[in-house]
């Protein structure tokens, strides 16, 4: 199986690590690809994303280290594209599309930054309904690739980041399924690749990877894709959880 890790963010983002640092792990580590997918810039939160200055040095950056090690590893330039980012995504490898926020009025809400901020958000613009705020969630998610033009759809259910052992909402009722399951088949008519991401594992935040068990069986008994993406942000945490993965991928 090809080893492949096309969610790979560096310091033209909120990343630790430089573009050719993140080639040589890759290389040492035996890759066959590596693509890069900095997160897009974002107007109204500049805090992780990649500066509006460094956009033109992003793609030659990583040009120069295609040619620089050509036939020894395939490399990508791709870009993470949030739902709400208007900049262009011509001329990339691909596009991660993904939703990092709801915008209620004129504010736009984190969904993964910390539980706190799920819950304010919830007692501020949805009558203190978890699932309310839910269900938007997934409205905007099942337009990300309408929107964005995704060729991968991003860590699909992010939503639940912080709900380890349901510590914010029940995964199980029937308003959550049928708002996941919702965006899901939206989303599988368009016929891109789901992400299995690992990288709220590196990062301490979940035991199990996005989308969730159950999410991955119900699309994938309705004939959706998948690839493996570790969503890194060091160099150590590329392909990160793939080979416990991989068996299930296969299937």
């Amino acid at each position: 199986m090809e080893l492949c890790d096309k969610h790979v963010h560096t310091i033209f983002s909120d990343g630790k690590n430089t573009p050719e640092e993140v080639v040589l792990e890759a290389i040492a580590r035996g890759m066959d690809t590596i693509g890069f997918s900095d997160h897009s810039y974002t107007a109204f939160d500049e805090s992780w994303c990649m500066n509006k200055g460094d956009i033109p040095l992003y793609r030659p950056c990583i040009a120069a280290l295609k040619a620089r090690y050509a036939g020894r590893i395939k490399i990508l330039c791709g870009i993470e594209q949030d739902f709400y980012s208007e900049e262009p995504t011509e001329g990339y490898d691909y596009v991660i599309g993904s939703v990092h926020y709801l915008r209620a009025g004129e504010e736009y809400i984190p969904v993964d930054e910390s539980p706190e901020i799920l819950r304010a958000a919830a007692e501020k613009h949805f009558g203190g309904d978890i699932y309310a705020l839910i269900e938007e969630y997934y409205r905007t998610v099942a337009r990300v690739v309408e929107k964005t033009g995704a060729d991968i759809i991003g860590h699909f259910d992010l939503i639940t980041k912080f709900n380890e052992g349901g510590a914010l909402f029940d995964e199980a009722t029937p308003r959550y399924l049928a708002a996941s399951r919702g965006a899901a088949d939206a989303l599988l008519r368009t016929g891109r690749p789901f992400e299995i991401n690992t990288g709220a594992i590196s990062r301490g935040y979940r035991t199990s990877p996005y989308p969730s068990l159950a999410l991955r069986d119900y699309i994938r008994q309705k004939g959706g894709s998948f690839v493996l993406s570790s969503d890194s942000h060091q160099k150590e945490t590329l392909c990160f959880g793939f080979e416990a993965l991989e068996n299930e991928l296969k299937k």
